[in-house]
């Protein structure tokens, strides 16, 4: 079964730059499937991990940043994949 964390960050006004290079800094152990990170307006990071695990796996996440490098708390998803049609 395929795992999609997602993970999603607002930078402090203008530490956009900083939030991403943290995000990308960060390593997970044991890695993942795949891995990838966005950035939208209003300095916003999205991380996606995959797994191939169940859902309720005890899987690596991406740590809370510093609070002064953010506007609020991460926010966290988990999805699983559905079979095709």
């Amino acid at each position: 079964m395929s795992l999609a964390l997602m993970w999603e960050a607002r930078a402090a006004e203008g530490r956009g730059g900083e939030l991403l290079a943290w995000a990308r800094a960060q390593r997970l152990d044991p890695a993942p499937s795949r891995r990838e990170t966005f950035r939208a307006p209003q300095d916003r990071v999205l991380v996606i991990t995959w797994w191939e695990a169940p859902y309720d796996a005890a899987v690596p996440e991406l740590p809370e940043p510093d609070p002064g490098l953010v506007t609020r708390a991460v926010h966290r998803w988990r999805f699983e994949a559905v079979a095709s049609e």
